[in-house]
């Protein structure tokens, strides 16, 4: 009984051993297919997370080697299709000296090939096969395809047969077809496809694409394996801009300078139903296919109108060192129109009108007394007229045809400091128009060369209701006086309409941006009316065309120091006066005659743009009536601002004023499409607490 006992007890131990490890088994199992679930997961996460890095590593454990596939930065385009800027293909020569030289027959066959095909002259084949043991040797570079194509179709043939250690590696030219048609719209790309002022600085990240790579390995088998990451092409731009228009300014304006010349002349042309840029031009152009070729800066010592120690040209060119290089071509590069900043003399008349309207301080039928000038403080202040007395008694009409200081001055009074202020502040000046080009100064620095309303005092706010003392950009002027004619609505200027990816589907509309009201649809009708009296039967009657109805606003400004006879000239006129359909703005420096202030070139150059501009657009003649007679057209008289001594600086800003120290260009801008928030938010403020729309 014993001995059975022990075996049912053995038997029982065995069957608890066996149910323990299976347990255990089981345990393990579990766990093991827990840790392989947990491998397999971070597997799957490394690969979708790090899989392209550790590809590459494999790579280059195997062996590889890479090409990159260059993207195409993308085209700027005109409102008409007409395509100004764009990338063309073309194709560096890589040799492989190794596989060159390997045999006498290649080495003839594939030299003769290069002489033949590329034009390659002894010593340069022997400076680039010096190297035997290399695999890589650029060489000529930027050839263009139909060369490349007679090369390899040549290599195909039995005489090409033996040509051994040639490739082509692909890369893009930026190409400008019109030379420098529209240059400083445009700007101009250097090395790495950096875009460098206008369009191609502005929009730099939305025409740049990514670059693709070929690369070629070998695989486990030995065998070779590509892959392929494809290029990111960059997006085109669609843009306001109509080459034709850009065309007739750039001629009309190149025919100026060549028969009178002035210091410079900038044209803005502008659609005033939502300030669209159309055409932009400066006298002194480059071409964006060769932006640093120094014949541009010739005419800054033909004129004389430079500061570097050099007797001619000739000379600079020889010795000038890279500093005085890169200022002298920034000097041609520089958007004047943008980036520049004038007292705009009377042209600013037309604000200072509009707003006293709008207030109704003054009405159109009320009348001022011209003496001759105004007494303000210890400073007589001039009119245009006060050689012969004045222009005696004159309504809002004759104030702003004959352009008299006087009547101005005594508009801006009635106004006072916080409401002339108001307006200056509503039509844009002290502020950046926002415009979609680089180098636009910052509302920190267009603020202090303006009077407001805590510096108008009776000198200041007497001075700037005629536009001096104040200082404007040319791109502020045209879009403040869109809005006065277009019925009171101030857009932000722009260029770039639509952003297009290659195959034509659209990224984004650019739509115009409505910023706020000006003046009543009311007041914009009267000033309507008021500016084509200027042309009419103004100072403004050298800017006709005959059969046309035209309004317009000319503007002489007084240069620092005062009395020193030199002045800005400016023209800005629209058409036609109902339904306008383009502002055309003249700004001429300088002209070259002995009275400067007496020049009516702006008008004369406006007229000449206009004759062919206004077929072009389909605006119609409409004033069938009208006898063009230029014999009894007055030019704007002009004179010293001041009787007597004259301020030191009576400009705003004082020395810190681009316009005092001859610079022009205000420091720092939206260059690199940088926000000033702090100085946006205090001009939003401004706006929301002193002006009610």
């Amino acid at each position: 009984m014993a001995l059975t006992n022990q075996g049912g007890n053995n038997k029982r131990r065995k069957n608890k051993f066996l149910s323990r490890m299976k347990k255990r088994l089981l345990v393990v199992v579990v766990i093991a297919l827990a840790a392989f679930a947990v491998l397999i997961g971070n597997i799957i996460k490394i690969n979708m997370t790090q899989g392209a890095e550790y590809e590459q590593k494999v790579l280059a454990q195997q062996g590889y080697s890479s090409v990159v596939i260059p993207y195409k930065r993308g085209e700027i385009i005109d409102s008409n299709g007409t395509i100004l800027a764009t990338s063309k293909k073309v194709y560096n020569i890589i040799l492989e000296p190794k596989n060159i030289l390997e045999k006498d027959k290649y080495y003839t066959a594939t030299t003769e090939a290069l002489k033949k095909y590329f034009g390659f002259t002894d010593s340069e084949l022997a400076e680039a096969l010096s190297d035997e043991n290399s695999y890589y040797k650029v060489t000529k570079k930027k050839q263009d395809y139909e060369l490349v194509k007679e090369f390899e179709e040549f290599t195909k043939t039995d005489e090409g047969e033996n040509v051994r250690g040639v490739y082509f590696e692909e890369e893009y030219i930026r190409v400008y077809p019109n030379g420098n048609l529209g240059c400083h719209l445009l700007g101009y790309t250097v090395s790495g496809n950096v875009g460098q002022y206008g369009i191609e600085q502005y929009y730099n990240d939305y025409l740049n694409g990514s670059n693709g790579r070929e690369y070629t390995y070998l695989n486990e088998d030995f065998g070779l394996t590509d892959t392929i990451e494809a290029p990111v092409n960059g997006y085109n731009l669609v843009t306001s801009i109509d080459s034709n228009i850009q065309k007739i300014i750039q001629e009309k304006v190149d025919s100026y300078m060549e028969t009178e010349g002035a210091k410079n002349v900038s044209v803005l042309v502008m659609d005033p139903s939502n300030c669209n840029i159309l055409a932009l031009y400066n006298s002194h152009p480059f071409d964006p296919n060769d932006a640093q070729n120094l014949e541009a800066v010739r005419y800054q010592f033909d004129t004389g109108i430079t500061d570097l120690p050099y007797a001619s040209f000739e000379e600079f060119e020889k010795n000038c060192t890279d500093e005085e290089r890169v200022n002298a071509l920034n000097e041609v590069w520089r958007n004047f129109v943008v980036s520049d900043v004038f007292e705009p003399g009377s042209t600013y008349k037309t604000f200072t009108i509009s707003g006293a309207l709008e207030e109704g301080v003054i009405q159109p039928t009320d009348t001022f007394y011209c003496d001759g000038g105004e007494q303000k403080d210890i400073f007589y202040i001039k009119c245009h007229a006060y050689k012969y007395g004045g222009h005696g008694m004159v309504d809002v009409s004759g104030a702003l045809e004959n352009s008299c200081n006087d009547a101005l001055m005594q508009i801006s009074a009635r106004e006072g400091a916080e409401k002339f202020d108001k307006y200056q502040v509503l039509f844009g000046f002290g502020q950046r128009t926002n415009v979609d080009l680089p180098g636009e100064p910052l509302d920190s620095g267009l603020s202090t060369i303006v009077y407001h309303a805590d510096n108008l005092h009776i000198t200041e706010l007497a001075t700037s209701s005629f536009g001096q003392g104040v200082c404007t950009s040319m791109m502020q002027i045209s879009t403040a006086f869109c809005s006065v004619i277009n019925g009171g609505y101030y857009y932000q200027p722009s260029v770039v309409q639509r952003i297009e990816d290659e195959n034509g589907n659209i990224i984004d509309n650019m739509d115009n941006v409505l910023v706020r009201r000006t003046i009543s649809e009311e007041t914009s009708a009267i000033m309507r009316d008021e500016l084509f009296g200027v042309v009419e039967n103004g100072t403004g009657k050298r800017a006709s065309v005959e059969g046309y109805a035209i309004g317009g606003k000319t503007g002489t400004a007084e240069k620092l120091p005062r009395g020193n006879g030199k002045y800005i000239i400016s023209f800005i006129g629209f058409a036609p006066i109902e339904n306008p359909q383009v502002v055309v703005y003249v700004v001429v420096d300088e002209p070259n005659v002995e009275d400067q202030g007496s020049s009516a070139a702006s008008s004369y150059i406006f007229a000449d743009i206009a004759t062919e501009l206004f077929p072009y657009m389909n605006i119609y003649k409409t004033n069938d009536n009208y006898d063009l007679d230029l014999l009894d057209a007055e030019d704007e008289p002009t004179d010293s601002i001041y009787e007597g001594d004259a301020p030191e600086n009576d400009v705003a800003g004082g020395s810190e004023n681009p316009y005092v120290s001859d610079t022009g260009y205000a420091g720092e801008s939206n260059a690199d499409n940088s926000e000033t928030v702090e100085s946006e938010e205090e001009t939003t403020e401004y706006i929301e607490e002193n002006i009610t729309e």
